[in-house]
């Protein structure tokens, strides 16, 4: 194979009477796209090779590394017998080569990577409530709280600075609520406990500062190619509430900081969310609805989501109707849940008139999938069965030493390693509470020493009374004594 196409991501070659190269045209990269299949179907490499190919258009890529072997992009292969045999099954051995990809490694509670943070208040009410749940009554009292920060001029950095701020708003609830409408204790109390069962998530970690700057997930290298940033994602999963938190709040963000990018040749910038299910599980209404809308609009923007499942019935439908992009690899039908599982991945193909989707899907090995992208003005092809070609950087975990390198070479370091904290809603109302405090305490002083003055004033103490006695007793024995004296010189004169 020669020629590899210039505008598209070569994926592999499709078996069959009609062998060709398939590809991922770089143009359709932001209709989004599903990559599944059974554990150890090979979902993995292929996520690794879409990233390179993106990467190597100068395409900035994020990937949530949920199982921590996302991390040999930064490597270059190590050549394995197996992959230089795929690599000559499929005409590819003339342009296999080793490549190592220029990585960036994250990690939202700051261990494996540099920390992604972002403030309360760039999160803002309306998702924040989303994502803690909040009934009605209770989004409305925190939309009242923000409301009054932004009116006091109180930053809502973390999570410390929303609770310092519901505590102040509940005591001043009945001024407040003569203002915005009803501030009820019941409902602060809700939202507090939210809060709360949100941080034991470690959301402490996630709000804070320096928060992360969009801009440097999109760079490119010296060479042009896209920079790919590594989300150590394996701790993450344990708290998908948290997970469901960050991607919202990252695709949210680009939505509103990007422009609209129009028909563009190649995407801005692409997503691999990987163990997407767990993502949707038990996720409310309310967060699913805001996800379809956020994947459905970020398009606009020049930007592409691919989600990794195991199943496509582990994406809501809704969601599902949204990835133009498909590489399905086998599926086991041992339950009749994953026969009707089947039933309905064979069902959003369009036909090959070759082979049976849903009879295929069960049989294919590892390494291979059903391949189905946009082409010409957006319509999906036809499905072929495709041998997927060997990544060109290294398969499984890169090692401790280049992770370090790659962590000491990063850029990043000096912006966000070091938490850094303002002064903000929480040290600006602590000051007001010391203060009033301070007054209070001098007011009473000030109320004490007014009255022991006018006390003082209307009664003698002891010590002036027994004074005032002595003075009293000694005029009174002195004036005697003169009495006398005077008596005794007058009876004298007289006996004279």
């Amino acid at each position: 194979m020669s020629n590899l196409r210039d505008d598209a991501i070569y994926i592999g070659r499709s078996v069959g009477a009609e062998e060709a190269a398939q590809y991922l045209p770089l143009k359709w990269g932001n209709r989004h796209g599903l990559i599944a299949g059974a554990t150890g179907t090979g979902k993995t490499v292929t996520l690794q090779v879409l990233a390179e190919g993106f990467s190597n258009a100068g395409v900035p890529v994020f990937m949530a590394d949920v199982k921590g072997d996302l991390s040999g992009i930064c490597s270059p292969s190590e050549m394995q017998d197996f992959l230089v045999k795929r690599a000559q099954d499929i005409g590819f051995s003339d342009e296999y080569k080793t490549q190592a990809f220029p990585a960036v490694f994250w990690d939202l509670f700051g261990v494996q990577g540099h920390p992604v943070r972002t403030t309360v208040s760039e999160m803002g009410p309306l998702l924040l409530a989303r994502i803690l749940e909040l009934n009605e009554t209770q989004e409305g009292v925190l939309n009242i709280a923000f409301r009054v920060a932004d009116e006091q001029g109180l930053l809502l950095l973390d999570l410390k600075d929303l609770r310092a701020l519901l505590t102040s708003v509940s005591e001043q609830a009945a001024e407040i609520s003569r203002a915005y409408g009803n501030v009820s204790a019941p409902s602060i109390g809700a939202i507090q406990r939210a809060l709360l069962r949100l941080e034991d998530q470690g959301a402490d970690k996630f709000f804070g500062e320096p928060a992360l700057d969009l801009k440097d997930f999109m760079r490119t290298d010296l060479d042009g190619r896209g920079q790919v940033n590594i989300l150590a994602a394996d701790k993450l999963m344990l708290s998908p509430r948290l997970y469901a938190t960050f991607l919202l709040w990252l695709l949210s963000e680009l939505f509103e900081e990007l422009p609209e990018a129009g028909d563009s040749d190649r995407p801005k910038l692409v997503f691999f969310f990987d163990e997407a299910h767990l993502l949707f599980n038990d996720a409310p209404k309310p967060l699913l609805e805001k996800v379809e809308q956020v994947v459905r609009l970020i398009r606009s923007k020049g930007v592409g989501v691919f989600f990794i499942t195991q199943s496509p019935d582990d994406v809501p439908e809704t969601v599902l109707g949204q990835l133009g992009n498909r590489v399905q690899h086998a599926l086991r039908a041992f339950t009749p849940k994953q026969q009707k599982a089947i039933k309905i991945a064979a069902q959003t193909y369009r036909e090959n008139p070759a082979f049976d989707v849903a009879e295929v899907i069960t049989e294919m090995g590892v390494g291979e999938a059903l391949v189905s992208t946009l082409e010409g003005k957006g319509q999906p092809s036809v499905v072929q069965r495709t041998l997927v070609r060997p990544p060109s950087s290294r398969l499984g975990p890169a090692s401790a030493e280049a992770k370090r390198m790659m962590m000491q070479a990063s850029p990043f370091g000096r912006k966000y390693d070091e938490t850094v904290d303002n002064e903000s809603a929480y040290e600006v109302l602590q000051k007001r509470a010391d203060k009033a405090a301070k007054a209070a305490e001098e007011a009473q002083s000030a109320a004490q020493t007014a009255k022991a003055t006018k006390r003082s004033s209307s009664r003698q103490s002891v010590g002036e009374a027994a004074v005032k006695s002595m003075v009293r007793s000694v005029s009174s024995s002195v004036g005697r004594m003169i009495a006398r004296e005077l008596v005794r010189g007058v009876l004298g004169a007289l006996k004279r």
